[in-house]
């Protein structure tokens, strides 16, 4: 039988092979790996010949100018830290700012001649120092060519040379060693790796050239030197306030922030970048995907670490996840502002934490919220998800933004706060408060997520019956009430909201809705006709525990006699606006006279909301209710916040530096029963390192008393905070304000 047309038979797959898989590496696409580490460095040698070995070997060098010592002057007196702003760093090792002189004094070993001598002084970061990349910089005594870093000699005495230095205003951000070289006719030598001689150089917002520049001095003060933090939360009409040490002196906080960067593998080079610094930041200082620094928990359950209402402070966070490499527990938004402003003060970049009151998690850009009532009137919780959170915290930092159009660099939004991805990741920022403002939200990056969380309308529907929804009241106003930060220079908040957005109603406003609305966000356009009975909930301030009376004031305003049939509803609600159990639901009829007012009163004891507590106590009403007569729908919410007991902080002593003080933190536990599994954090910027106590119980209406003693070591106005934090009990905070004199 012939073959001819015959199908050849194909032979088996080989099998694969048995073993480990080759490891993956950028062989073949790059002459190296990316370097991407602070830590890691290579040694550049002490001896460069320029040519091949004699028949003799090389000559000796010892007949030219060599290097006997290497002064730093990095004391807290000398010029370097005064000039550069940073004599507050506890730090072994000199720091300076970018795009500003420092001085240098190199101890030759004869007189050093300047037509005859050579030399330079090398500083070099990461772990293949190139030129090319800005990861080695060679500075010379006289000018060098645009782009490098400028030198000049400003004193020579005897064997002694005293250099300036001027890192280029755009140099990268991280920790450098530096040599000094001298040239010979045969080579070059230069000192040995020193340890003694590494310094680090920051973002300078002094300095007109560097991206960070800030020329407000007082706002720059306060964004880049004030330790001592204000960090408003609780509601729109009741706001509260925390405390924060931020610490970015705190010895060891500087070397933790650089190694977030390389915990992140972000490129040395991409280090001189704000924006991209900012960014990288945002998504390291969480740690979903990516094993960051702070573990975020909502639940209530912090078995496993610190509660986020615990901590006092960013020295201690930011410490453990350096040494212990892992994620710290647990972070709600205001824990990740603050430690994100350590951060970036620490490095150099202006900062400051804001908190937006009635902040909308907008997670389809529609621009709105909403909230779905059954034919009746009453509240669908089946049916409505949309959350609105009581306050929300982001930072902002001050830098230029070359990426945009002219007019909107300045302040930028940044929010570690894990909410939404962001090109795969869970960051957020930096955005233009000003493009968000002006509804410019196709600008990188996230703004269009931030115009959400201040601009979204809540919206108000019917479900009919057969499904369809209707909608019966927009109310534009709740989302994004009021923006705050601390005020520069003293202990006042400030209010920003005309930053972030045109008074509600102006022409402006709506324009710039309309801009918004052609780069994708979706509005509700309807305008329900408003009900001609409306619903008034009063302001109230309450302590936990307590018994209180609710007035529900219904206002006709009408000319006809109006009957509601009301629905009211108490819930116990995270600040986040998730709900958690309804403690009140009342179905009241109300009949209003024409023009007139009605009151429903509503008594609240305190053992119908106590064992439904949850952290930051908050009570969420929700009024809704039919016409009868016109059979239009009423609404109404009110956010309440139940006020702790406070913890009182008392400071004693004479108030000067290395003199010892001592600090009594009092309290008492006001409620008929015990608090079991009591801890109590202390600390004071500049004055005081964190202490803890821990009591197993505290009995109902007993009372405690904690003294410590510490020793300013640095005078000025400052703080000693603590807090007190059990399951049963959170948010429990004092504060005694201490001036320190030298």
């Amino acid at each position: 039988m012939s073959d001819q047309g015959a199908m050849a038979t194909p032979s088996p797959a080989p099998p694969p092979p048995i073993g480990r898989p080759p490891k993956v590496s950028n062989r073949g696409r790059a002459s190296g790996p990316t370097d991407s580490s602070n830590t890691e460095t290579t040694d550049i040698p002490e001896i460069e010949y320029f040519g091949a070995p004699g028949p003799r070997g090389y000559p000796p060098m010892t007949d030219y100018l060599d290097i006997w010592d290497v002064d730093m002057m990095k004391g807290p007196d000398e010029s370097n830290k005064l000039e550069h702003h940073t004599t507050l760093y506890q730090s072994d090792y000199l720091i300076v700012r970018r795009g500003q002189e420092f001085q240098v004094k190199i101890t030759f070993s004869r007189p050093y001649k300047p037509d005859e001598d050579k030399f330079a002084v090398e500083f070099a970061i990461g772990s293949s120092p190139q030129f090319s990349k800005g990861t080695y910089a060679p500075v010379f005594p006289q000018k060098e060519p645009q782009g490098t870093w400028e030198g000049r000699i400003t004193e020579t005495s005897e064997n002694m040379v005293t250099m300036g230095i001027t890192p280029v205003a755009d140099c990268i951000v991280g920790k450098y060693h530096m040599y000094v070289a001298v040239l010979t006719p045969f080579g070059i030598r230069r000192t040995k790796r020193d340890k003694n001689r590494d310094l680090y150089i920051l973002f300078n917002p002094w300095a007109a050239a560097d991206a960070v520049f800030l020329d407000d001095a007082t706002e720059r003060e306060e964004c880049v030197m004030n330790e001592v933090g204000i960090i408003y939360h609780g509601s729109y009409d009741d706001v509260a306030e925390r405390n924060w040490n931020y610490g970015q002196f705190n010895y060891g906080v500087l070397d933790a922030c650089l190694y977030i960067m390389d915990r992140s593998e972000m490129p040395i080079t991409n280090r001189g970048d704000p924006i991209k610094v900012t960014r990288k930041a945002s998504a390291m200082l969480n740690s979903r995907d990516d094993e960051g620094v702070l573990v975020g928990n909502w639940t209530g359950d912090y078995t496993y670490g610190v509660a986020p209402t615990s901590w006092t402070g960013s020295t201690d966070i930011l410490l453990s996840y350096a040494s212990s490499k892992m994620p710290v527990c647990y972070a709600q938004c205001w824990v990740y502002a603050a430690v994100f402003n350590s951060f970036l003060r620490c490095l150099g970049i202006p900062s400051r934490v804001v908190t937006n009151f009635y902040s909308a998690h907008d997670n389809n850009g529609n621009l709105k919220t909403d909230i779905i009532l059954d034919e009746t009137g009453r509240i669908n919780r089946q049916r409505t998800k949309d959350s609105i959170w009581n306050y929300h915290c982001w930072n902002e930092c001050y830098m230029s933004r070359p990426d945009l159009p002219q007019g909107f660099g300045g302040w930028q939004v940044v929010d570690a706060t894990p909410q939404e991805t962001s090109d795969g990741m869970y960051r957020c920022g930096p955005a233009s408060v000003k493009a968000i403002k002006h509804g410019q939200i196709c600008f990188q990056f996230d703004a269009a997520f931030v115009f959400a969380e201040v601009n979204s309308d809540v919206v108000f529907y019917s479900q009919n019956r057969d499904g369809t929804m209707e909608p019966v009241k927009v109310n534009r106003t709740h989302v994004g009430r009021m923006v705050l930060t601390k005020n520069p220079g003293d202990e006042t908040r400030r209010n920003i909201t005309d930053q972030y957005k045109f008074p509600e109603g102006t022409t402006e406003e709506r324009t710039v809705l309309e801009k918004a609305e052609e780069y994708g966000c979706k509005r509700e356009k309807s305008n329900p006709p408003l009900a001609d009975v409306d619903l008034i909930l009063p302001a109230l301030e309450i302590s936990v525990g307590a018994d209180f009376e609710l007035d529900v004031e219904f206002v006709n305003l009408s000319d006809q006699q109006r009957t509601v049939e009301a629905y009211i509803s108490g819930s116990v609600m995270y600040y986040t606006g998730v709900s958690s159990d309804e403690f009140l639901f009342l179905t009241p009829t109300v009949t209003i006279q024409p023009q007139k007012r009605k009151k429903e009163l509503v008594k609240v004891e305190s053992k119908d909301y106590m064992k439904h507590l949850v952290e930051q106590a908050n009570f969420h009403f929700i009024v809704t209710g039919k016409i009868k007569e016109t059979n239009q729908i009423v609404t109404a919410m009110k956010v309440i916040t139940l006020h702790n007991p406070k913890l009182t902080v008392k400071v004693s002593g004479r108030s000067k530096v290395n003199e010892e003080m001592m600090a009594t933190v009092e309290f008492t536990n006001p409620f008929s029963f015990s608090l079991e599994g009591v801890y109590i954090r202390m600390e004071g910027p500049g004055v005081m390192t964190t202490k803890y106590k821990y009591y197993s119980l505290i009995p109902g209406g007993s009372s405690l008393i904690w003294t410590e003693l510490f020793t300013p070591h640095r005078d000025g106005k400052t703080r000693v905070y603590a807090t007190l934090d059990c399951a049963a009990l959170r948010q429990v905070q004092g504060q005694a304000s201490i001036t320190i004199k030298p």
